[in-house]
């Protein structure tokens, strides 16, 4: 497959998963375009960093047409969006500064550990106490910064962190989902902002990029994945997700290996 075709692929598929899953589609954007930008010579130093930025821009596409859709169903709960995007912009925004003074093997190695630790999540599947219930303004800001810096530092709409928080707060599985699309579009806005920012002004940068931004790629992927988005959704309220979350975390556990390993070798 040529990288022309591969950035729609890419887009395809992390549409998909946006729907159904709740997640942003950066699991499978970054490893994609890490991959994709390896093969085009791009700077090595620079790779991981245009991958996590991209993968965030794009999920700004992925996440407006995901959330429509979960929202025509009912499933966003809009009062817990609206109290977790001030954490959620703070600590995101912060995160993508902090990834752009990170070296790319250090973030190749954060991201295969983060790899894990959501497959091992999504096995686990750890069922919350009935009595547990959404924090109050200040516990609410403290978990959106958490998952935004996480978000950043990983390139992801934040769904791997929202979804198992919303479910230990006892949300039914439908609605963290659907919330969990919602809280994409602030985490997609302020990382996409930070990456931005912080890759204004470097030369050593390939054509067609803003900042850590690379637009060809951004374009490929957002015109597939809006396409796509509604159709995850969909399958969300008829396919069993318990099923479609262990195979998917099969998938987390090879492509974390394979970015460890690519530290190494």
């Amino acid at each position: 497959m040529s990288i022309v075709l591969l950035y729609p692929a890419v887009g395809a598929l992390a549409g998909v998963l946006a729907g159904l899953l709740g997640i942003g589609g950066g699991l499978v954007i970054v490893p994609m375009l890490t991959f994709a930008f390896s093969v085009q010579g791009f700077a090595h130093e620079h790779i991981l960093h245009m991958a996590l930025g991209t993968s965030l821009a794009s999920i700004l596409f992925t996440s407006v047409s995901s959330l429509l859709s979960h929202h025509r169903r009912g499933a966003v709960i809009w009062p817990v969006v609206l109290k977790i995007t001030p954490g959620i912009l703070f600590g995101t925004f912060t995160g993508a500064w902090v990834a752009s003074m990170l070296s790319t093997n250090f973030l190749k190695g954060f991201f295969g550990i983060f790899l894990f630790y959501a497959a091992t999540q999504m096995l686990l599947g750890v069922k919350p106490k009935p009595s547990r219930e959404i924090p109050g303004a200040t516990g609410i800001f403290g978990v959106g910064t958490v998952i935004g810096v996480f978000s950043s530092l990983v390139g992801i709409g934040g769904g791997t962190l929202s979804v198992p928080f919303l479910i230990w707060c006892n949300t039914r599985i439908h609605s963290a989902i659907g919330t969990s699309a919602a809280i994409g579009f602030p985490i997609a806005f302020a990382g996409t902002l930070g990456y931005i920012t912080s890759g204004l002004g470097l030369s050593s940068l390939p054509p067609m990029t803003l900042g850590y931004v690379n637009l060809g790629a951004l374009a490929g992927i957002a015109a597939a994945s809006v396409v796509t988005a509604p159709l995850g959704a969909r399958l969300a309220h008829s396919l069993p997700i318990d099923k479609l979350k262990r195979v998917f975390a099969l998938l987390l556990y090879l492509v974390g290996s394979r970015m460890i390993l690519s530290v190494f070798f």
